[in-house]
């Protein structure tokens, strides 16, 4: 299905991008699952919403349902969201309850994932409920923030992570508390948004008051080793985000990419975490949650009112340009093209790591 030669790994200057098939043929969303979704982490949610015995969040890891809870015994646990009867779900929706149950038959979980009970199985033969039990998934935390991984991860969390913690100390994201969740359905490969995320170079074009906010001649882009910084100081007369600016601290924009799927939007007294699950070869959903220092003061609130808006907006210009390459990408008068050396280094950092995980030799 993959031709090996576009899985060799060029030099940036020398670099084509990979081929437009990879963003528009299902068989390849096929292959990114089982190679990557499952072998990467993945954002499941928030520690802080696990507060009580039974609490419990549901999440998306690649195409498999994800519900993490916390026991009896105050562990925090991750497991597929599918009852071992026939494929019901045990939750819906976040909550908090004692125990488990599907929403389809009723079979009920003890919050460590034991099965406990099973309506009208009393003449069913050679069945131990022992074996029945919810198939678990690795869970580890950073920063407060909960991920899973359903096969054995390529790298541990804290290699993929390693750096940005140090990077982002004087943020603060344990004072930061979430505010609002924002959805958006997008008619696009999920890589069409990462590639347009992963570069500056469009927002001369199509985003014009993002670009005042930046002072664009210091915009720059670091790569890692499985993430990538895309960072500027903000404009002396910003003000949006310049009035967040603790005394003795910087105007920056950070904007973490960290492979797959997942980015870190950091701006004075505001984070996003953005989660691009594949929906199809040309949908994705992409997941916006805000935290913010102050979701309480009439001015907090107001600032957190104008952020929305305009990212919101900013949204908004993204979807139609990805919408629109999603359509030129299907045309038969575009395969692959080439990388600016100055503005798409992480595009291609991006492309390189997928290739690297699709490769063979990786793909266990």
């Amino acid at each position: 299905m993959i031709d090996p030669r576009d899985l060799e790994i060029h030099p940036l200057e020398r670099s084509e991008t990979i081929p437009s098939a990879w963003y528009t043929d299902p068989g390849i969303l096929d292959l990114e699952y089982q190679h990557i979704f499952r072998r990467t982490w993945q954002l499941a949610g928030r520690k802080s919403e696990l507060t009580e015995q039974g609490s419990h969040i549901i999440a998306t890891a690649g195409k498999e349902p994800i519900i993490v809870v916390r026991g009896k015994d105050g562990e925090i646990r991750a497991f597929y969201n599918v009852c071992r009867h026939r494929g019901g779900p045990l939750a819906i929706e976040n909550g908090c309850s004692s125990m488990l149950q599907c929403k389809y038959h009723g079979w009920t979980y003890q919050l460590d994932g034991m099965l406990r009970g099973v309506p009208d199985f009393d003449r069913v033969e050679l069945f131990d409920k022992k074996d029945y039990g919810l198939i678990s998934v690795t869970l580890e935390e950073w920063e407060g923030l909960l991920f899973v991984a359903l096969d054995e991860p390529i790298v541990p969390l804290a290699q993929m992570l390693a750096g940005i913690s140090e990077r982002i100390r004087n943020v603060g994201l344990g004072s930061l508390t979430f505010y609002k969740r924002i959805t958006y359905d997008i008619n696009c490969n999920w890589k069409v948004y990462v590639d347009n995320y992963l570069e500056g170079y469009h927002v001369p074009l199509v985003h014009p008051e993002l670009f005042k906010m930046y002072d664009f001649n210091q915009y720059k882009t670091d790569t890692f080793e499985w993430y990538s910084l895309q960072h500027s100081p903000l404009r002396d007369d910003e003000l949006l985000y310049s009035t967040q600016v603790k005394s003795g601290s910087t105007a920056e924009a950070l904007y973490y990419f960290i492979f797959p799927n997942m980015m870190l939007n950091i701006l004075p007294g505001r984070l996003q975490t953005n989660v691009i699950q594949p929906l199809g070869a040309d949908r994705c959903r992409v997941i916006f949650d805000y935290y913010y220092e102050d979701i309480t003061s009439e001015a907090g609130l107001k600032h957190i009112e104008e952020d929305i808006r305009f990212s919101d907006a900013v949204q908004a210009e993204d979807i139609e340009i990805c919408e629109l390459v999603q359509r030129g990408l299907n045309s038969s008068a575009y395969d692959r093209g080439r990388f600016s050396v100055k503005r798409e280094n992480a595009v291609w950092h991006f492309q390189s790591l997928l290739k690297r995980s699709l490769s063979p030799s990786n793909a266990a």
